[in-house]
């Protein structure tokens, strides 16, 4: 079972990134909402200052959603 305090500090901390980041966080709400199902393909770009961007992509396996709703019961 998690502590009390970490949790405590994990939604503090997820409440400011959503603060500084509302378009991010209401993408990922919207990408997320209806489940993601295996086979959906999730694509990443990083720019970094001066730098040429970069990407990659995964295609969604059971086992990442496995993965998933067992990090989710972690948190409950």
């Amino acid at each position: 079972m998690m502590n009390p305090n970490s949790i405590m500090k994990i939604m503090n901390a997820k409440n400011k990134f959503t603060q500084n980041h509302p378009k991010f966080s209401a993408f990922l709400g919207a990408a997320f909402s209806g489940g993601i199902p295996a086979g959906t393909i999730v694509e990443i770009t990083v720019t970094k200052p001066g730098e040429e961007p970069i990407t990659t992509n995964m295609r969604v396996q059971q086992s990442d959603l496995d993965l998933m709703r067992e990090l989710q019961e972690l948190a409950r």
